[in-house]
């Protein structure tokens, strides 16, 4: 691992869940999960992405430039080997996002997109909140869902973030409005406890 990033080969897991077996992050890799990674950016709700329009080609392209920078990591949270999220993380702190609030040393930004409904939000969403704090010097995760985006808002709250208010900054794909959330490691930890004593492991 980085600092703040798990790093690995394509394809590699970089991460496996203790309190829910079966449940591991792999490095994404942009030519062997296209076929995952483009039937779920083209559904119709995932439009708020903004990877709709790309052909496979270019969606390979884009991952594969993602990979190139150093600040920026994508990956596949796998289900008992069954694709069920892609996960994107990167610096805070290096990302057009700092731009709309006080970025910190230790920020790490934060996009989940739910591909695969092969374990209940009250799971996986936890699972992916002990992923993104595994390196320890990860301190707090940050989010931005866009404002449109009543979903991955709710999403948002439900998985502990405190939601800090809308903002609005320009982003790779254009000005983007969006609704800043915060989530702290000791939060984090809180969801992971309730969670584990609420959710039994997924088979």
């Amino acid at each position: 691992m980085t600092d703040l990033l798990a790093e690995g080969e394509r394809g590699a897991e970089v991460w496996r869940s203790d309190d829910w077996p079966g449940i591991t992050a792999h490095v994404l890799d942009p030519a062997r999960d296209l076929d995952v990674l483009h039937e779920w950016v083209t559904r119709p709700h995932a439009g708020f992405w903004g990877l709709d329009g790309l052909t496979r080609d270019e969606l390979r392209e884009t991952y594969e430039f993602v990979q190139t920078l150093p600040t920026h990591r994508a990956y596949l949270v796998r289900v008992a080997g069954e694709p069920a999220a892609l996960v994107q993380l990167y610096h805070a702190q290096d990302d057009p996002v700092a731009t709309a609030y006080d970025a910190r040393p230790g920020d790490v930004g934060v996009h989940f997109f739910r591909g695969a409904e092969v374990a209940p939000w009250r799971v996986l969403g936890p699972a992916m909140l002990a992923f993104a704090f595994a390196p320890p010097a990860v301190e707090r995760l940050v989010a931005e869902p866009d404002v449109r985006n009543r979903a991955a808002v709710a999403r948002t709250a439900a998985s502990g973030f405190e939601l800090a208010g809308e903002v609005v900054f320009d982003s790779a794909y254009g000005r983007k409005e969006a609704v800043l959330a915060f989530c702290t490691r000791e939060r984090a930890e809180q969801v992971f406890g309730a969670a584990s004593a609420a959710a039994s492991p997924p088979r």
